[in-house]
């Protein structure tokens, strides 16, 4: 199990970041005392950690994958607070959307993740 991921952003953009992470359904919770510095937010048991950077690394084509609960309905919502959603060609059978958080990273959102190889 990944149990986080962390990314960089610009410190002005931290909040605006966390909003797009609640359209996914990840709330956010209390870091640690001694990483403070950091935001994180969490969705059944899996933590994106936002990094403050005054001059943030945002790899391309890197980019996080996010099984969403309701597909069509977290596009939908993204859509309306002004973000650009990408549909992407499917690979197994179920609808992929590219978005990008606040900041420039690339988030993929999955209606199902594929099946486990056996």
């Amino acid at each position: 199990m990944l149990h986080h991921g962390g990314i960089e952003v610009a410190p002005a953009d931290v909040e605006a970041a966390v909003g797009f992470f609640e359209l996914l359904g990840f709330a956010r919770v209390e870091p640690p005392p001694a990483l403070r510095e950091f935001t994180w937010l969490e969705r059944d048991g899996t933590q994106v950690h936002l990094m403050p950077e005054d001059e943030p690394t945002v790899p391309s084509p890197g980019h996080l994958a996010v099984v969403v609960e309701d597909f069509e309905a977290t596009v939908a919502r993204l859509r309306e607070r002004g973000f650009e959603v990408e549909p992407k060609r499917e690979h197994w059978g179920v609808p992929r959307a590219l978005a990008h958080a606040p900041g420039g990273h690339r988030v993929e959102l999955m209606a199902a993740p594929p099946a486990p190889r056996t």
